[in-house]
């Protein structure tokens, strides 16, 4: 990973000042909230036996609806504490979804040490929105957090997004698509995660027309597409993609190619057989997760060994 994606100056970190951009600080209260059909859904799996503490809080007041994130701190955790935080966003093609989809990693790897954090983002289920809104609040979500290190006792300099599907390409796009920010907010605090693990994400919205339709014009869906805004700063990654996704394994290839070119870190592993979102069911979850843990290992943000056991399910090296 090079060095200047970990160093960020803070001297000029404020809080975002529009309410339309950032809310305010404090546990939130569901009621009056809607939700969707995905959100009933229990937790597909469950990865660690540790209690896990969680709270909701308010991240952004967009016209369309509150958005919140939901934190997960490791035991013991104090806001002395600077410890690394990883930034999760949920599938759902930009237009269906839930948090609760990434509960199970999140629980997980607060039980590793981590602060995890899950992000609402708008969605046109919900929101009658398009992914460049969808990129706008991530953005303002990774710009939260680094904003209030402190508070949340994390090290603002190791922030790792990921995410599965629509949610990869959330987390991609906050390390490598321009502009799309919210009116108002306070650009200083870097937006770009250290490290990117990503679940079959989408790289490339111009082969998407279809489920792109309300993306905007073909210029719109290429400035979207986090492969366009491949260069040698781009974070470290690492992507889980089934052999039998047609649609998006080959624009994991290709940014896995594109990344050696340029001497950028891009670990791809396959689930032989499998389709696209195969990371959501059992043993496919587990066998993914403990290679992200791996990973964030051999980036310095976690210690020892995955404490998740192998559920059976083994993933090749591309």
């Amino acid at each position: 990973m090079r060095t200047h994606l970990l160093i960020i100056s803070f001297a000029a970190i404020t809080v975002c000042a529009s309410s339309s951009v950032c809310g305010e600080d404090g546990v939130s209260s569901k009621s009056g909230r809607k939700s969707d059909r995905s959100e009933d859904r229990a937790p597909r799996v469950k990865l660690t036996t540790d209690a896990i503490r969680s709270e909701e809080k308010l991240y952004r007041k967009a016209p369309e609806g509150d958005l919140y994130l939901h934190i997960y701190y490791p035991t013991g955790w104090t806001k002395e504490d600077k410890r690394p935080a990883i930034v999760l966003f949920f599938g759902g093609a930009w237009k269906i979804g839930s948090y609760k989809q990434l509960v199970p990693q999140a629980e997980y790897f607060a039980s590793r040490g981590l602060v995890a954090v899950v992000a609402d983002y708008r969605i046109f289920s919900k929101h009658h929105t398009t992914p460049d809104k969808s990129v706008e609040d991530a953005k303002c979500a990774m710009r939260w957090v680094r904003s209030r290190a402190s508070e949340l006792g994390i090290d603002a300099n190791k922030i790792i997004a990921g995410g599965g599907s629509a949610g990869g390409h959330l987390a991609a796009a906050t390390a490598m698509v321009d502009g799309f920010d919210a009116a108002g907010e306070d650009t200083s605090v870097s937006c770009r995660p250290c490290g990117l693990v990503l679940f079959n994400p989408v790289w490339d919205l111009t082969k998407m027309n279809d489920d792109t339709n309300k993306a905007g014009t073909a210029e719109m869906r290429k400035q979207l597409s986090p492969i366009f805004g491949l260069n040698g700063d781009a974070p470290p990654a690492e992507m889980f993609y089934g052999t039998e996704d047609a649609k998006y394994f080959p624009q994991g290839q290709e940014y896995a190619a594109k990344a050696k070119e340029l001497g950028v870190r891009a670990e791809l592993y396959v689930a032989p057989g499998q389709k696209h979102g195969f990371f959501n069911k059992s043993p496919w979850t587990e066998a993914t997760v403990r290679k992200a843990d791996e990973f964030l290992a051999s980036l310095g943000y976690l210690d020892g060994k995955p404490t998740l056991e192998n559920a059976g399910a083994e993933l090749e090296k591309r």
